[in-house]
């Protein structure tokens, strides 16, 4: 025989195999017997349809079939389709180039882009069957008229997940990745896999937890979270950071800056090169965060006017001690920047004027547009998790983990589902999904009243609508200079959603528009000069399109464009570095504390 060319195939030891195999059978056992036994504790499987997807595709197929003549047309388009692809096919196979009219994944999708599916014509052939089928199902099921706008819209996201799932990507024997790696190492990526899947259900306690990075690889305080600071004051639900000054003169007005509760502080601090804080540090602010607690049961009853008594109002009294400064600046991220608004409408109300400027970063207001969230916030839905909530006091931090990731199940799901089980690799280490995959959890009644009065009935922009600690509050009554930032492709807090609230508040507003998503098109540091972002010197008129058409994109990142906006509202960088612990508050522990490495 010639030499062989190409790449040599290991054979497996098949004793190595048994040995490991044996072990995969012992754990499968363990774990199919924690199942059933924690379900016959739980008085059996619950609900089987906790997202009342039954009566919603019910509903659909009866609208559906009321018009079979479009049913009709629809499976004809179909098969016309399909006909031509294997008439394109059969050209290739027979040395034509058989392009004619052949199907192309859109440019941002990353499944297929292994040569393989290009240039073999039966990978190929998959493909484009694949994402014919999608289209077609996608648009038939997207087209039924007759039904009502959340029903359409529960629809059309499940609709996706299942074809997302559906991907030959996702399945050993139509990758051809997942083939060549299994060919080349002997089956062994299989097996790797199959370990890698059954840890992951150990670690989520019978529940399949997919690893998206190497958990090992960080630790908060040691390389995330490290810019140099120190906790000033705790209370049940917060610790305060006051961060230690990188110049010798800083602003009159400190920045005081509130993270969101669903996910740890430190994703404005992840690495010195790409942390928020450490930027504005920079930039001569003196700067505090709000490092919120991880609850457990005991802070079941704590509500959302907590998180303003005990929260933002107790950062600003503690900040006013820390500095002798009794005016400060806010930003505010995701939901944390709900709760800026709710606390500054708050203020208002009562004649406090310490708040002289607001940055609202991602910040839902108005949700009468909540975007693909919307999908999960019904009557039905928000009752089964309350339940849960109820038992336990909280809502558990992987639930809403998988929620979000859902959003986008090609990128947060299947990519590692493929990585991870079917080529048997371990997930690269990556400090922004160690951060996405340390939740949090949220006290029951906080979290349910957020849920109903916000999601679900939009109280927060109606005057009066909600009242909190015994304070009726109107977001129209917030009077000061407000910077408003939202991304472009975010899937959390749709842009045009978050936008609304430029149409609120009576003080000035600037908004601007930076690229990316949620996570990155917020953290993107100067000096990384990636996404550019967009502004329009005019008042913003009522329609984020006509905003859009007259703005002007800008190279680069949105944080010198916000640097320059809250100068003007922070008094002269003249005020002699302020060290933490040379206040009124003595100095409890160094940076990150403690609240935040608690684990959910």
């Amino acid at each position: 025989m010639g030499d062989q060319q190409g790449t040599e195939t290991r054979m497996p030891d098949p004793s190595e195999i048994a040995s490991v195999m044996s072990e995969i059978a012992e754990r499968s056992q363990r774990l199919v017997t924690d199942f059933v036994s924690k379900q016959m504790e739980n008085g059996g499987m619950g609900s089987s349809d906790p997202l009342g997807l039954t009566n919603t595709f019910l509903e659909m197929t009866s609208k559906m079939m009321a018009d079979p003549s479009k049913l009709m047309q629809a499976q004809m388009t179909l098969w016309q389709d399909y006909l031509n692809l294997w008439q394109n096919t059969t050209a290739r196979m027979l040395g034509g180039d058989g392009q004619g009219g052949e199907i192309k994944p859109d440019r941002d999708d990353r499944r297929f882009r292994d040569e393989a599916w290009e240039n073999n014509e039966v990978f190929n052939f998959m493909k484009q069957s694949y994402l014919l089928t999608s289209r077609w199902l996608y648009n038939t099921v997207t087209e039924v008229e007759g039904l009502d706008e959340k029903t359409a819209k529960k629809v059309e996201f499940y609709t996706r997940q299942f074809i997302d799932a559906l991907s030959p990507t996702n399945f050993a024997m139509t990758n051809p990745e997942v083939l060549r790696a299994t060919v080349e190492s002997g089956g062994e990526n299989l097996i790797n896999g199959l370990n890698n899947m059954l840890s992951d259900m150990e670690k989520g306690g019978g529940q399949l937890r997919i690893s998206m990075t190497d958990m090992d690889a960080f630790e908060v305080g040691r390389n995330v979270a490290v810019t140099p600071g120190k906790v000033v004051f705790r209370n049940d639900l917060l610790e305060l950071i006051q961060y230690v000054p990188t110049t010798d003169k800083v602003h009159k007005l400190p920045l005081v800056v509130v993270p969101a509760w669903i996910n740890k502080y430190y994703i404005l601090d992840l690495r010195e090169k790409n942390s928020f804080v450490k930027w504005a540090t920079d930039q001569g602010f003196t700067v505090f965060i709000i490092s919120w607690v991880n609850p457990d049961a005991r802070l079941a009853q704590k509500h959302f006017e907590d998180y303003i008594t005990e929260g933002t109002v107790a950062a600003l009294d503690a900040v006013e001690q820390a500095t002798g400064e009794r005016g400060v600046n806010m930003v505010g991220y995701c939901i944390g920047g709900t709760l800026l608004a709710a606390t500054v409408a708050y203020l208002a109300a009562k004649g406090d004027d310490r708040v002289k400027s607001a940055t609202f970063l991602t910040t839902m207001t108005d949700f009468s547009e909540p975007g693909e969230l919307g999908v999960f916030i019904d009557e039905h839905q928000v009752s089964g998790l309350e339940e849960k909530m109820n038992e336990r006091g909280y809502l558990e931090g992987s639930e809403m983990a998988t929620t979000f990731n859902m959003l986008r199940a090609n990128d947060l799901i299947w990519s590692f589902v493929i990585n991870n089980y079917l080529l048997g690799k371990d997930p690269f280490p990556f400090d922004l999904l160690y951060w996405n995959a340390d939740s949090t959890r949220m006290p029951a009644v906080m979290h349910s009243y957020y849920l109903r009065n916000f999601y679900m009935k939009n109280l927060l922009v109606e005057p009066g609508g909600v009242t909190l600690a015994g304070v009726p509050i109107d977001l129209r009554q917030v009077n000061i200079p407000t910077y408003v930032l939202s991304t472009r492709e975010d899937h959390i807090a749709p842009w045009k959603s978050t936008y609304k609230a430029t149409q609120i508040y009576s003080g000035p507003v600037r908004f601007v528009l930076a690229a990316s998503g949620h996570i990155a098109g917020v953290i993107n540091p100067p000096a990384a000069g990636k996404y550019p972002h967009w502004v329009n010197t005019g008042k913003p008129p009522a329609d984020p399109d006509e905003w859009f058409e007259g703005a002007a994109e800008k190279p680069g990142s949105w944080w010198p464009d916000w640097d320059k906006w809250v100068s003007k509202y922070s008094g002269p960088k003249t005020v002699p570095a302020r060290v933490p612990g040379d206040g009124a508050l003595e100095v409890l522990e160094d940076a990150p504390g403690s609240f935040v490495k608690a684990k959910a």
